[in-house]
């Protein structure tokens, strides 16, 4: 138990010096003064370990981004590599939430765990400055979609690259010096957490950090199914000032220690941009449930485990590619 505490706060800290380095070298008012972040460490798998507090929305959903990544690039990832991505369909929020994810490599070049910086830029294209407007009916209105780019090859910026990317599409960046120097901090910020989780490597070994990787994430479930064990279950309906509604039943099986959390009933995709991708909905409810848990624990992929989410396609909250 010490040294499960020693490790949630190890965790932690690397997260939050992550973020310290971002907000230090980033441009842009939005992250550096607003702090609209987040970084995070992952484990080999995508699943979230740990993060600093920043922002809950952030946290719950890159773990479907580093998952994606996972999945395209599988065993073609090299020593040095980064990708950026910001598409919402894979585990993105808004386009201008960009994510920034490192893999780090042992001396065989297996993958030992991934770090992830997402920072809010201040413009990623789109119709109108900011990259939010009102009346879009298209994700390609709203920005530059980036889904799976690498931005360092090996060590080096794919600089040209990165450029012409943000120079693409109907409305492309408006100030892409902006871009190009919030993405530098943060590649800075996960080269900081590369750094330290290698420190706690040499200090404890690698055997010892990975297994608290999943312990970490044991302990969130097991506190997430000690709060269900007191919840009862529930039906709500929400209704937003255009007519849509989110509609949400919520099951405890107390035999399983387990709940369904069900948003059928909920309204259909919107046809202009009041949707929010699936990943949002995901993190909405990881964040509820880490509230209720009265330790203090990282927000972690353990908390999920107990929790089994039914999204219905096409709808407000699981909107299908091109929409806004």
């Amino acid at each position: 138990p010490v040294l499960l505490e020693v490790f949630n706060n190890l965790f932690m800290s690397i997260a939050e010096q992550m973020g310290a380095t971002l907000a230090n070298t980033a441009y842009s008012v939005n992250i550096k003064e607003r702090l609209d972040f987040s970084c995070a460490i992952f484990a080999p798998d995508g699943s979230l370990v740990a993060n600093a507090p920043h922002v809950p929305v952030h946290l719950g959903s890159m773990g479907e981004s580093i998952k994606t990544v996972i999945r395209a690039r599988g065993d073609t990832m090299k020593p040095g590599d980064v990708y950026a991505l910001n598409a919402p369909y894979n585990g993105g929020t808004h386009l201008p939430d960009v994510t920034v994810v490192t893999p780090v490599f042992d001396s065989t070049e297996a993958i030992l765990f991934y770090v992830a910086a997402r920072g809010h830029h201040a413009d990623i294209g789109g119709r109108t400055p900011g990259s939010a407007p009102p009346d879009s009916t298209s994700i390609h209105q709203e920005g530059v979609l980036i889904d799976n780019f690498i931005l360092v090859e090996q060590g080096t910026l794919r600089e040209a690259e990165t450029r012409q990317l943000l120079s693409t599409g109907t409305y492309p960046c408006r100030n892409i010096e902006q871009n190009m120097a919030d993405l530098r901090a943060q590649i800075a910020a996960n080269e900081t957490g590369v750094f330290e989780l290698k420190k706690i490597i040499d200090h404890f070994g690698l055997n010892t950090v990975h297994a608290y990787m999943q312990h970490v994430q044991d302990n969130a479930e097991e506190s997430v199914r000690r709060v269900l064990d007191v919840l009862q279950d529930g039906t709500f309906t929400y209704y937003m000032d255009n007519g849509c509604r989110i509609c949400v039943t919520i099951r405890v099986d107390r035999a399983s220690r387990s709940a369904s959390i069900d948003f059928s009933g909920t309204s259909d995709q919107h046809k202009g941009n009041y949707n929010a991708p699936s990943a949002v909905c995901k993190a909405a409810v990881l964040y509820v449930f880490r509230t209720l848990v009265d330790d203090n624990i990282p927000l972690n992929e353990g908390c999920l485990k107990p929790l089994h989410i039914h999204i219905p396609p096409r709808s407000i909250i699981s909107p299908e590619y091109p929409a806004a």
